[in-house]
Parts: C-alpha cells; structure tokens; sequence
C-alpha cells in the first residue's frame, strides 16, 4: 500500500518537473501551448459555443440620432398621453373576456383543432360598468394596445393584454344593466398559417 503511494508521488513529481522544464525551455510556439493548457484547465460548461462578440454590444434605447430630438416616439409607451394625475375622476369596474367562435364541427369533431386556451381566442370583449351614464356622454377611443373611455363621472385608460385591430371592434351601451360592452377583433400572428 505504502508502495503504491510513494509510486504516484513519484509519477506526480516527475510530471510537475516534466512541465515545468518544458515552460523554461520552450519557444513562444510552446509557451502559447502550455497557455492553452492552462486556459483549458479552467474550462466550464459557460465556455461551450462560440465566444460572445464584444463589438458594439450598445443597448439601442440609448442610441442617440444626429437630431436634436431629446426623445423618440419608440421610448414613449402607447397611451401615456391619456395619463393625467390631476383628474380625480375614478375608474370604472371592468372585466375583459376572451372570446372565440366555435361550431359543432369543433365542439364534437375537433376538425379545426381549436383548443380553449388563450391561442385560439378571436375576439376580445370589455365590459365596462357605467353608473348613472348615458350612452351620449361616453368618448371612446380605441388604439391597438390601448383603450381609452371618458365619461363625466369616470375616466378608464386601459392597456390591453394583446394587440387588436383598431377599427374592427364594435361598441354597445345596455342603459338597463349601466353597462359598456366593447368587442375587440385581435391581431393574432398564426391567423395566416391557420386559416381559422
């Protein structure tokens, strides 16, 4: 037992003295190798790939153009413009619904493969509580991202969960329930590989 362990410190000595000969007497050719060794040595799972580039790694929110525009229109989120602090007017209860339209062929066949998530959902209703509102006092403007309602009692500025197309939705005030129900078409990206 003793033996072998004299052996390996034997074996480790020899090859400490082996590689540090060869960094004494070596060319730069070897002296770059004895590098890569040790580089290769200190190797993690971090180094597998191509190295990261270094070249003009600059975030573009800070990329400044030769104007003298102070801002752009990209840095400024879609209806800020509707944010006053100064109007106290509250908020209105509201509920968003994601719709889809689904026939017997998807409800026992399957044929269209819709699904009842999210993904598949076609239209998007709002349902806006409006107390002691008439349907003549209500502005509403509609923007892909935003939804913005005024009334003389309440204010709503609401970013929408996705995209919509602007100028397909339809609006309808029920003065029996107090009650806005805008529907919304959405923007869906797979409409046009779908076919749905």
């Amino acid at each position: 037992m003793e033996s072998l362990g004299v052996s390996s410190l034997q074996n480790l000595q020899a090859l400490s003295a082996l590689l540090s000969t060869q960094q004494e007497d070596g060319d730069d050719d070897d002296d770059e190798e004895c590098k890569n060794v040790a580089a290769c040595a200190r190797l993690d799972p971090g180094h597998i790939g191509p190295p990261p580039r270094k070249d003009k790694e600059v975030s573009t929110a800070y990329v400044k153009k030769n104007n003298k525009d102070i801002w752009s229109v990209e840095e400024v989120a879609e209806g800020s413009q509707y944010d006053d602090l100064a109007d106290l007017r509250p908020q209105p209860e509201y509920e968003i619904i994601l719709k889809q339209s689904v026939g017997t062929e998807d409800l026992f066949l399957g044929l269209n493969r819709k699904d009842p998530s999210s993904m598949c959902c076609e239209a998007m209703l709002v349902k806006i509580k409006l107390p002691d509102t008439k349907a003549t006092d209500v502005v509403l403007d509609v923007k892909e991202k935003f939804l913005d309602l005024r009334t003389p009692k309440y204010k709503l500025g609401l970013h929408l969960p996705h995209p919509i197309h602007s100028h397909k939705g339809k609006a309808q005030f029920f003065s029996e329930r107090e009650e806005l129900e805008v529907t919304l078409l959405m923007k869906r990206p797979m409409d046009l590989i779908n076919m749905q």
